[in-house]
């Protein structure tokens, strides 16, 4: 409540309110709401936070127009402070009004312009409240008399100056870490102490090393945690064998990646005599071993969940029982929690139940092993994945009809040496095996949400759900426009988004621009997250919805792995409290985000190591973005995206048209659109700075 309430206040700075017209304004029905909303208000006056005069409350006047926040640093050098406590818009900050403030401090701004830059209101940072890293990595360069770093992210502008006996043994190339930051004056450069030598800048361990430490990635798991995961025992005992639905003799099969280690779902299905399926999606019963509030349990809360980098995982459990005891490898017995649906031809789930069971897989499938199988129709198990895919198609129709959205995010593979160095990027293919496990991982996830949300209405029971709010309507507006300017339609004004978007997505099918489109499309939508308030989620059109699937390397598909078991066994009683879950659902939210970031960043930077070695090739590609400084092309094979400076086009003067997407030729009157098809010459690869530069082929129009 004390969230709600102040936001409510900063969002109405000077405005003076009664207690009951608050409560209305919060949506607070009951006495016993109201009261904790009158204690509230008489601890926050206490606190100096909140001013009351006569019976009327309002923001203290020493914190107006001094607002804390969290500081984003822009690789342009411009800043914004996210104000996410109080729910008021960014507030932008130029670069000369930073200060000493690092991207991830919490700072306080005083506001520099009432009136509104753009849609943001305009500050200067006038303090650091606490800093958001205590670390810093980078790599070390000597100069003529001392020692500086040069800090890996770009966001980070200022190189930070190490005194000769503060090296702890680090040498000029290395990748090092700093710490005990010291930075007073804007004027002067920051001043730190080399804490850990990772290895030498540009070696594959080095590289992996310092990434997991810029994103605060915990990659090494304590003592505690590794002795607790090697005192689990992998043998199931009889006793537990005799509480679970045994599906050992059963034709139970895992689909995934070639190169995945923790297999934690696998399938099953069976044709029943009245023409239905018996379909059943097994997940590794990884709350079985992690026990809540163990220490294993606190470091997985930690990490949230796991890290794919090129070539590495960060896993958020031990080896042990990632790999090892969880992990559904073929021909050994292991413990699951199952969804065992009856599904009609037409894709109805007529009947399911979800159990704890035992099951013994009978074949671990690639996914092209599993797409061979289909597509020939010979191999192992081929009625099943036959079965299997035929269903999967029904329920993605149904699904569509229904309203869910199919974005299509590209991604590349990469064939790595022995060194880690890759020597080739090749585009992924969606196939029919993949979208076969992601319809019944959507299944399953649905029918478990719904389990539990749907069971009492009235009074629900604390649950964790996986959530995407309506799209914002400026955004929606926004991506209209841009596809207008690709020569496609979108009714942003339509009460049905959903089809608006079924129809744009279908029609970009197979063109260049299909990429692009679907990338902004994903931008203009809310961010899926956690939360124990349903709200539904609108991009599968589902108004129920969880994570329970992959409970190896996601946090909150353990903790609804508990929450069912506990409700179904404890019928009216509680594991979690609301307040427990919201927290849960924020961390885990936070560290999905910085995993995405990471993950993000390890593709881009082996993306420019490919490329370093090909300085002065032509390359096919699509403009992703146009800015008043230049063109992003995407390239067509590896999806490595660059830019071409606009300072470099000198065949004109060209005109930045915001409203079009384009730039301008002046005097030739040639036009560059996003989404236009380009061929390129790369000629400068940076990946300390983590640039790639093109210029336009001579062969281009």
């Amino acid at each position: 409540m004390k969230k709600k309430v102040l936001a409510f206040f900063k969002k109405n700075p000077g405005r003076t309110i009664k207690s009951r017209d608050l409560a209305k304004q919060l949506d607070i029905a009951t006495e016993h709401e109201y009261a904790s909303l009158k204690a509230m208000l008489h601890n926050l006056e206490r606190e100096g936070l909140l001013q009351r005069i006569g019976k009327r409350y309002r923001l203290h006047t020493k914190i107006e127009g001094k607002l804390t926040g969290t500081l984003q640093i822009t690789e342009a050098g411009y800043a914004f402070v996210i104000m996410k406590e109080s729910g008021m818009k960014d507030i932008f900050v130029a670069p000369q009004n930073i200060g000493t403030a690092f991207s991830g401090d919490l700072v306080q701004v005083n506001l520099v312009n009432r009136k509104k830059r753009g849609k943001n209101l305009e500050g200067e940072v006038i303090n650091v409240v606490k800093r958001g890293r205590q670390e810093i990595v980078g790599t070390l360069e000597k100069t003529s008399s001392f020692y500086i770093l040069k800090p890996d992210e770009p966001e980070i502008r200022r190189d930070i100056y190490i005194a000769p006996e503060h090296l702890n043994g680090a040498k000029n190339g290395d990748k090092v870490v700093v710490h005990d930051i010291l930075w007073d004056s804007a004027e002067l450069n920051p001043e730190g102490k080399v804490k850990e030598v990772l290895g030498k800048a540009g070696s594959y361990d080095a590289e992996i090393s310092a990434l997991a430490r810029e994103f605060n990635l915990p990659y090494v798991f304590p003592r505690s945690v590794l002795r607790q995961a090697e005192s689990i025992k992998g043998e199931i005992p009889s006793e537990e064998l005799a509480k679970r639905l045994d599906l050992r003799s059963q034709v139970i099969f895992t689909i995934d990646p070639e190169d995945a280690k923790d297999f934690d779902d696998a399938v099953s299905i069976e044709p029943l005599k009245n023409g239905n399926f018996r379909l059943g999606v097994h997940i590794a019963d990884v709350s079985h071993y992690v026990t809540d509030g163990s220490h294993i349990d606190q470091t997985a809360l930690n990490r949230g969940n796991s890290v794919y980098f090129v070539g590495k995982v960060i896993p958020m459990l031990p080896e042990k029982l990632s790999n090892g005891i969880c992990s559904l490898v073929p021909f050994e017995d292991r413990l699951t929690y199952s969804v065992i649906a009856e599904v009609s031809p037409t894709g109805a789930v007529i009947d399911y139940e979800i159990k704890k069971s035992v099951i013994n897989s009978k074949r671990r499938f690639t996914y092209d092993e599993a797409q061979k199988v289909i597509e020939t129709r010979e191999g192992d198990f081929v009625e099943e994945l036959t079965l299997l895919n035929s269903l999967a198609k029904t329920l993605r129709k149904k699904r569509m009809t229904k309203g869910s959205i199919n974005f299509i995010s590209p991604e590349v593979r990469f064939e790595l040496d022995k060194k880690g160095v890759p020597v080739s990027i090749t585009k992924k293919e969606i196939k029919e095996s993949h979208m076969l496990i992601e319809e019944f991982m959507l299944l399953a996830n649905q029918i478990v949400a719904k389990h539990i949300g749907g069971a009492r209405k009235k009074d629900p029971l604390p649950f964790l759900y996986r959530v995407h709010d309506l799209p914002d309507q400026e955004k929606i507006f926004e991506f209209a426009n841009f596809v207008k300017s690709l020569g496609y339609s979108f009714d942003p004004s339509s009460a049905n988004k959903t089809k608006q978007f079924q129809k744009l997505l279908e029609s970009v099918k197979g063109t260049e621009e299909e990429a692009l489109i679907n990338e902004v499309a994903i931008r203009s939508m809310a961010k899926a997250i956690y939360s124990p308030q349903n709200i539904g989620h609108y991009g599968l059109g589902f108004k129920f919805y969880s994570h329970f699937t992959s409970p190896i390397r996601r946090y909150p598909d353990l903790v609804v792995h508990r929450l069912l078991h506990f409700y179904t066994e404890n019928q009216g009683k509680q594991f979690y409290s609301l307040d427990e879950l919201e927290e849960i659902a924020d961390h885990t939210s936070a560290t999905e985000r910085n995993a995405i970031s990471a993950e993000r960043l390890s593709v881009k930077l082996k993306q420019a190591e490919f490329l370093q070695n090909r300085v002065g090739e032509e390359f096919q590609g699509v403009i992703s973005g146009i800015t008043s400084f230049g063109i992003f092309v995407e390239l067509t094979q590896t999806l490595a995206e660059g830019l071409i400076r606009l300072r470099d086009m000198e065949d004109d003067y060209y005109i930045y048209d915001e409203k079009k997407y384009s730039l301008i030729g002046r005097r030739h009157h040639k036009v560059y659109r996003l989404g236009d098809k380009i061929t390129v010459k790369l000629i400068r690869v940076d990946r300390e700075k983590r640039e790639i530069d093109f210029l336009i082929a001579n062969d281009e129009d």
